[in-house]
């Protein structure tokens, strides 16, 4: 496990005068991933707030080769920048896509699954707000039951895909999930994912101030909230062997978790919002563990 003192000794990857919104957890979320990479890296981009937060051309505040590319290609120019580098010999630089969950999950989803059945060199992270905060904070395929947004304007009703498990169904050699509130495991990870060839996929949660409507200063502390309640499972697979992360391990007894109030009670997208939809948020938390679960180490 990375210590915090490490982290603070990283290099700072990402430069000042960047346009990213106050509390904004991609901008953490990529800090956090470039200082755990190093300095070779060369990243993808599809449109998604950080397209937008990184500056505009013909400047970065991101300190590495960018590749801006449109909304459904980040996986296919990383496969290109990945069979580039192996053509030259290079095994030493990291590929590494970064997207949001409209780009994923919806938009994207087709050239990510294309790219993992060929097991490309390339690590995909997904960094979610669980909306298009973007372009204005509607629906996508990743918003969870009852949450707010310009098209689901009385909460979204029905379950969201699990990009996760659909990834790990492709038996990729490494599969996780992270939040932008525990940059320790977030590191550990894409430092294991960074030692390992082919295909790894990260899903980190990414609590979105402006589209979740929470005071920014409470980034940090959602983002807990949504671990502690059980919410957001941090789980991570090695060749298909899916194991709980020590964070999530003790959330494993539903008594041991925080009641879904407190996660939501400061998000704005869930103010008024019916008993009704919040059960079936419960429902779905429950169900997404009891399938971890019988997937996992953990019986």
């Amino acid at each position: 496990m990375v210590t915090t003192k490490e982290i603070l000794r990283l290099p700072e990857p990402i430069l000042p005068g960047h346009a990213a919104c106050a509390g904004c957890s991609s901008s953490l979320g990529l800090r956090y991933a470039l200082k755990a990479l190093g300095d070779d890296v060369i990243m993808s981009i599809p449109a998604c707030c950080t397209s937008v937060w990184q500056g505009p051309y013909p400047k970065s505040a991101i300190n590495a080769p960018v590749l801006n590319i449109a909304f459904a290609a980040a996986a296919s120019a990383a496969s290109g920048i990945s069979a580039a580098l192996q053509a030259k010999g290079n095994k030493h630089t990291t590929v590494l896509a970064w997207a949001g969950d409209g780009g994923s999950v919806d938009i994207g989803l087709a050239t990510i699954s294309g790219a993992a059945e060929r097991n490309d060199n390339m690590i995909y992270v997904t960094y979610s707000n669980e909306s298009y905060s973007n372009t204005g904070v509607q629906k996508s395929g990743a918003t969870p039951p009852g949450a707010r947004t310009k098209t689901t304007p009385s909460g979204r009703v029905g379950w969201p895909k699990d990009i996760s498990l659909i990834m790990w169904t492709h038996n990729l050699p490494y599969v996780a999930t992270a939040c932008t509130s525990y940059p320790r495991d977030f590191i550990d990870k894409l430092r294991k994912a960074q030692q390992m060839d082919g295909f790894k996929f990260i899903y980190l949660l990414a609590p979105c101030a402006i589209g979740w409507r929470f005071p920014s200063e409470k980034t940090i502390e959602i983002g807990k909230l949504a671990v502690e309640t059980g919410t957001h499972i941090l789980w991570e697979s090695v060749n298909g062997d899916i194991e709980l992360s020590r964070l999530s391990k003790r959330y494993v007894d539903p008594a041991k978790r925080k009641p879904l109030s407190e996660y939501l009670k400061d998000q704005g997208r869930y103010r008024g919002v019916s008993k009704e939809l919040i059960q079936d948020y419960q429902n779905y938390i429950n169900h997404q563990w009891s399938l971890i679960i019988s997937l996992s180490k953990v019986k």
